[in-house]
């Protein structure tokens, strides 16, 4: 069997055996019968080569990447209908269904960030003119309303303060009063460390005979959640937090009844690249069917996912939940000696695998931040929108969510607090 470095001196052979038929060798011989402009070389050469440093990354992510995860992102390429292509398809697509503990038929991974997952979402869910009802309590749901309103949906929000949640009698009233056709929510809120209870939710969306689509990038994989049991119609997240894989690349599940929606559609879905019904025949062909090309995926990212996932599989979910819990009562035992508060006030909801700092009175952020930067090559991230200035949130997620982490943090933070007092 070939290697891979076996193609290099035949592929040097080939070149050399059709260059020696050119009487004197110039690049352009090859396209002697076409007239071209000269070649500039402003934008050719100086330009440093990419030596990136190594950084303990305890911002919202990404995470840092455990090495064998890194390393499968080196693996050979193959084509994307290769039959041993296949088998990592269908891997990767077991593995993400335990990961959102599912039996969903199409359960896929996108190919780009969670924003492109939540917009597979809604730009499959909604039709033009549909209720769409968001609950927005945070940058992220409200970037949700955004999309929506480009799909045509009629929007519909219910509002919290950024820190807080929603209560099961404010959705259904809210439900009851717009009648949406897709209810939306975010299950942990990356700018504001807030976990979104999901008990009852289900069943009240069903009740008022609404689809649920529910935003799980900063949590899943760092806390419990169970998208059948909970009864969520449409569920994704992000590869590079909680599950220390590769940005953009997105486990992404929907419920029969969601592809009941999709497939009745009397519209076309308005963004063909994440069409579901163009996606199901490459990633879920019918029994005996074959695969139906759609897009290139990217096939060394789902390697890697691949192997992230793997490692969640053989440790977990149980002990892998109970490791960010850990972590991040390290993390508000070691905040409290230092006198810092959270965010998020009640404990109930606050998420496992993002903490959301309030800053001393008189303590720049930003400068915080550079500190833990430059001095310690440990990134945290400052606040977004309304909180932007104002606080500090710090990941505790997947390979990063460790004690010892916590611990070199603390002291690192403890520091550059100090060192803007002086």
């Amino acid at each position: 069997m070939l290697t891979y470095t076996d193609f290099c001196p035949w592929t040097v052979s080939f070149c050399r055996s059709r260059v020696s038929r050119a009487p004197l060798f110039n690049p352009r011989y090859l396209f002697s019968s076409m007239s071209l402009p000269s070649v500039t070389d402003k934008n050719r050469g100086h330009v440093k080569p990419v030596h990136p440093p190594v950084r303990m990354l305890l911002g919202p992510g990404p995470s840092n990447i455990p090495p064998r995860v890194n390393l499968k992102l080196a693996s050979p390429m193959i084509g994307y209908m290769d039959p041993v292509y296949f088998e990592v398809m269908e891997g990767v697509q077991q593995l993400m269904r335990y990961l959102f503990q599912t039996d969903n038929e199409f359960t896929i991974p996108v190919s780009g960030a969670g924003s492109a997952a939540m917009e597979c979402c809604l730009s499959n869910l909604i039709e033009p003119g549909d209720t769409v009802l968001v609950c927005v309590s945070g940058y992220f749901s409200q970037r949700i309303c955004d999309m929506a309103v480009r799909y045509g949906a009629a929007l519909k929000t219910l509002e919290a303060p950024w820190g807080q949640a929603f209560s099961l009698a404010q959705i259904e009233e809210a439900l009851a009063t717009h009648k949406p056709s897709l209810l939306c929510l975010v299950h942990g809120e990356t700018s504001t460390g807030v976990r979104q209870p999901m008990d009852g939710i289900g069943q009240l969306a069903k009740k008022y005979n609404s689809l649920l689509m529910v935003d799980t990038v900063a949590s899943l994989g760092g806390v419990p959640f169970f998208v059948d049991a909970w009864g969520v119609d449409a569920c994704y997240t992000g590869g590079q937090k909680c599950l220390s894989g590769p940005p953009g690349i997105s486990p992404l599940t929907f419920s029969p009844l969601a592809m009941q929606k999709i497939k009745g559609r009397k519209t076309p879905v308005a963004n063909w690249y994440l069409d579901a019904t163009l996606l199901a025949p490459y990633w879920c062909p019918p029994a005996g069917q074959p695969r139906k090309y759609h897009h290139t995926t990217p096939a060394n990212l789902i390697y890697s996912l691949h192997e992230a996932l793997s490692i969640i599989a053989e440790d977990g979910l149980d002990k892998t939940w109970a490791r960010h819990k850990e972590a991040t009562d390290a993390l508000y035992e070691g905040l409290t000696s230092l006198g810092l508060g959270l965010v998020v006030s009640d404990p109930a909801i606050r998420l496992t695998s993002l903490t959301s700092i309030t800053a001393p009175e008189g303590v720049n952020t930003a400068e915080v931040q550079k500190y833990l930067l430059t001095k310690h090559d440990i990134e945290v991230a400052g606040g977004l929108g309304q909180f932007a200035g104002k606080i500090w949130r710090v990941g505790l997620m997947g390979w990063n969510a460790r004690v010892p982490n916590v611990k070199i943090l603390l002291s690192a933070l403890k520091e550059a607090i100090e060192a803007q007092k002086k």
